[in-house]
């Protein structure tokens, strides 16, 4: 890697890819934030930083259970020439080729889940006992695996679908990798007096000298993949808060807006509560103060 700095690869809605050199990315979390599809004019402070300290943190804790691509958070390990900016919002990783598929499990009934169950009385097909509530508890934590799209929406897929899609080999161990991950991330949230109820995983192949190594990539457990409730206020048949960007869709569902481009300006206030809930999240999580360094 020359000295003028890694090279920019990619530009996502709310992240920014770069190529470290030696098999390595750099992924940068920004401030911006998405909803409906949509990034918004306005930015949040501290969000790059909040998730990405977050998936550091996660991505150590679990390090034992699911392999990952993660390396550092530390500048000193990002290659010579990286832009001082990126400290605290940048990750070091291993370069991995994505799976096409999001690995979504859940552990309550809400979101589509809920949507379907109310027209079927199933989740991704599965028949669930009959008479339950929003935001309930599942019987068990199901995993339900959709397309992850270049464009548009992600699409719901059935056990079989997917399995097609990336073979049943991988198919199993993205589930058995996924429902892991997902016990210990609820089994911690309880710790800290949250409920997970769901989330949702990506991973990736290393290809070296050795065999094909499936590793999670991307993000883990955080408050924009995974939706967390405060314990104490948490009450089946309602829609509970959480700690994600469900504040600024909310706030967007209120406003006269066919989400599309371009968005309502997003008030103060609504930035500053959506800031809060990201920080907030970070502390209760890893029990650790938050810092923009």
């Amino acid at each position: 890697m020359s000295s003028a700095g890694p090279v920019h690869l990619a530009s996502g809605k709310v992240r920014e890819l770069y190529d470290a050199g030696d098999d390595r990315l750099l992924i940068v979390s920004t401030d911006r934030i998405s909803a409906f599809d949509v990034v918004m004019d306005e930015t949040i402070p501290d969000k790059g930083r909040a998730l990405t300290q977050l998936s550091a943190w996660w991505f150590e804790q679990t390090a034992g259970i699911v392999p990952n691509h993660f390396i550092s958070v530390d500048p000193s390990e990002f290659p010579t020439g990286t832009d001082p900016d990126m400290a605290g919002r940048a990750m070091l990783v291993r370069a991995a080729e994505p799976i096409r598929l999001e690995c979504i499990v859940r552990g309550h009934l809400f979101g589509s889940a809920w949507a379907e169950y109310e027209e079927r009385g199933t989740v991704n097909g599965l028949t669930m006992p009959d008479g339950l509530r929003q935001a309930d508890p599942l019987p068990e934590p199901v995993f339900t695996p959709s397309t992850k799209a270049e464009v548009g929406h992600d699409e719901a897929l059935t056990p079989a679908e997917a399995a097609d899609l990336v073979g049943s080999g991988v198919y199993g161990t993205l589930e058995r990798y996924s429902l892991a991950l997902f016990a210990h991330g609820v089994a911690h949230a309880a710790t800290c007096d949250l409920v997970l109820a769901d989330t949702k995983f990506e991973f990736g192949v290393i290809r070296g000298d050795g065999p094909e190594e499936i590793v999670v990539i991307d993000e883990i457990l955080t408050s924009d993949s995974s939706r967390y409730w405060e314990r104490e206020t948490y009450q089946p048949g309602t829609s509970p808060p959480s700690f994600d960007k469900q504040f600024v869709r909310d706030f967007l569902a209120s406003q006269e807006w066919d989400r599309t481009p371009p968005p309502p300006p997003l008030p103060p206030e609504v930035v500053a509560g959506t800031r809060q809930r990201y920080v907030e999240a970070y502390e209760r999580l890893t029990g650790l103060p938050f810092t923009t360094t």
